[in-house]
């Protein structure tokens, strides 16, 4: 698979480079499956992104985030909703990250 179509392709993809599929954000940071380190923006960084837009529906606008963890290297999906119905503390932490 070259690029993801959709964001169901890039989780699969991301999960088949093992990363995995379990990781939510609370109290604007994401607990790690692997050490279990609360990680703020500054712990994680950004290995793969894939934005989809909503084509049809701008509502549909997606992202998709394969993550990991400075503590361990664990390796998270991370995935969104974008623009407008998306969750303010996640595009928070979305826009501080580090993308290499």
């Amino acid at each position: 698979m070259d690029a993801p179509e959709t964001v169901t392709d890039a989780v699969r993809l991301l999960a088949d480079r093992g990363y995995r599929e379990d990781v939510h954000l609370v109290d604007a940071t994401l607990q790690c499956p692997g050490c279990g380190h609360p990680n703020h923006a500054p712990d994680l960084v950004v290995r793969e992104t894939y934005r989809f837009e909503g084509a049809s529906d701008p509502g549909d606008a997606a992202i998709v985030l394969g993550v990991e963890c400075r503590h361990c290297g664990d390796r998270e999906i991370l995935v969104s909703a974008y623009g407008a119905d998306a969750d303010q503390e996640l595009l928070d932490l979305v826009a501080a990250l580090e993308y290499p």
